[in-house]
């Protein structure tokens, strides 16, 4: 058993100066001379059509399509980016209204004008993919064009985040003539309006994005062109960039790898470490047998060590996480340890008796194999021994890639089944309300009508979040009430860069996502 309490450890990250300042007196502000900068990730897309992604998916949309509202550099609070403009027109946040920039178009020569926006917003509510992003709509009423350059969303309740909403990638602005309204574009394109095109896409290896010469928004690009590559290991990205064969790594860093960068010092590599905001969970499907009792998802909770997941597996390059809400965001709790408090086979085995069950459980626990980092499949592997080890559990492992893993969770397949969320924006909202209802974020239905009914519409209302922790901590209180979700950790976030590249914290919005136009690399010290 370890202390919920360990913090990570904060040996001296390989920090260099010009990846935290990120300024421009190191560039030579002529990024159209520079070769493209490559960035490596285990994360690759799921899906090119924005109107079918709640995922990681949305790395690339931020570069290649373009939202109405977004984050620059520095911002916590979306700013109009698409739009010259944007607020509430009332003062009881129900009515939105958005004016563009004059003379927006898509990287193909179409304009892009208010009924582009309108069509983008409504296929996405029209065409409905299971755990998709209209999970993220639930207070739009309906999309009115008043002008060319006008769009105006009636919403149907008071939604003080519906800005957050539209800032998400999901609500990417796409052609009427390349979408279609009711099914999604799958000839493998994209024409967006955000400051790169998508030259070319290689179905999970690589993505090459160069300079879109028609963007109009507030990004500086302080490159010409970047090229991500997808990798299926951390090991195998972090030798490419010792190799420089690419110039930065993000997304799925594995723990073994940021500790070797921290304790081996080169004069050639730098990493930043950050704090994050993504966490880690387990999911428990209603429709499985086992699964849908109270009983055995409590006894679960009880017996899980999160301290020895973080420190054994991850080595203390996450924390143990004891909400849905993460530390760090207004509203977080620690609901899970004050209700269940230390790992305890007896009182685990307690909570089963009291429901009449004497026998092992038998549980089919679902991760993917390529998408959260290596180290997923030894997390997992770490659940199950502490679960079988309880004696109350029969634990069997399953695993698959991402894109079928997707469709199997969302058509109800497992009992249970390990998930990773970074926010669609920087609230305590955004780690409730994805997750609850009919239609979620999980795909697994969860009706939790004081949630949804009561608790966020009120918090709705209020445009200071700060005024909103009362509502918050009473729907974690239920989430664990009901442990229909179990937090397990919340990660940070890790840049690794070659010693010439900049601009690498200046990249990461709110969201945690990477803005590629902020790296570049420098000319001189």
């Amino acid at each position: 058993m370890f202390n919920r309490n360990r913090g990570l450890r904060r040996t001296a990250a390989i920090t260099s100066i010009s990846l935290v300042a990120g300024c421009g007196m190191f560039s030579d502000g002529n990024p159209d001379d520079r070769a493209p900068i490559v960035v490596g990730t285990t994360s690759a897309p799921s899906t090119l059509d924005p109107a079918a992604s709640w995922d990681g998916s949305w790395e690339l949309f931020r570069n290649i399509y373009q939202t109405l509202l977004a984050y620059p550099t520095g911002a916590t609070t979306p700013e109009p980016d698409a739009a010259k403009s944007c607020g509430f027109t009332d003062g009881s946040n129900i009515t939105y209204r958005c004016e563009l920039r004059a003379g927006m178009r898509f990287a193909d020569g179409d304009t892009l004008d208010a009924r582009a926006v309108k069509h983008s917003i409504d296929r996405i509510r029209q065409i409905d993919v299971a755990g998709g992003p209209a999970g993220l709509l639930g207070s739009l009423a309906r999309v009115q064009v008043t002008g060319a350059r006008e769009v105006v969303f009636h919403l149907n309740k008071p939604d003080a985040t519906f800005p957050f909403v539209l800032a998400t990638p999901a609500m990417s602005i796409v052609d009427p003539d390349d979408y279609p309204a009711h099914s999604l574009r799958k000839d493998g394109k994209v024409f967006g309006s955000g400051p790169y095109t998508l030259k070319s896409y290689d179905d999970g290896k690589q993505a090459q994005l160069v300079r879109n010469d028609r963007y109009q928004g507030f990004a500086k690009r302080e490159n010409s062109a970047v090229t991500i590559r997808y990798f299926q290991d951390s090991g195998t990205m972090v030798k490419a960039l010792r190799d420089r064969k690419i110039d930065v790594t993000y997304r799925g860093l594995a723990a073994d790898d940021i500790v070797a960068l921290q304790g081996s010092p080169s004069k050639d590599l730098q990493l930043v470490d950050g704090a994050g905001t993504d966490i880690n969970y387990l999911v428990f499907n209603p429709k499985d047998r086992w699964a849908r009792n109270p009983a055995v998802r409590k006894a679960v909770a009880q017996v899980v060590d999160r301290g020895a997941i973080t420190h054994k597996i991850y080595r203390d390059t996450v924390d143990p996480l004891y909400s849905m809400v993460p530390k760090g965001l207004t509203g977080h709790t620690t609901a899970f340890f004050d209700d269940f408090g230390d790992p305890s086979v007896p009182k685990a085995r307690q909570i089963l008796t009291r429901a009449g069950i004497t026998d092992r459980v038998p549980l089919t626990l679902w991760y993917t194999s390529d998408r959260y980092g290596s180290e997923t499949a030894l997390e997992f592997k770490e659940l199950k021994r502490q679960l079988d080890a309880s004696g109350l559990f029969t634990i069997t492992l399953r695993s698959r890639p991402w894109k079928t893993y997707v469709t199997g969770y969302q058509k109800g397949e497992y009992p249970v089944f390990g998930r990773g969320w970074f926010p669609d924006f920087p609230d305590a909202e955004n780690f409730i309300a994805p997750f609850v209802g009919q239609q979620n974020a999980l795909g697994t239905p969860y009706p939790s009508p004081k949630i949804t009914d009561v608790l966020l519409p009120e918090s709705r209302k209020e445009t200071d979040r700060a005024d909103v922790v009362k509502e918050f901590e009473e729907a974690q209180q239920i989430l664990v009430d009901d442990t229909r979700l179990l937090p397990l950790w919340q990660g940070r976030q890790y840049v690794a860069a070659s010693d010439d590249i900049s601009g690498g914290e200046q990249a990461l919005d709110p969201s945690t996502i990477m803005m590629m136009w902020q790296l570049y690399r420098k000319t001189s010290w």
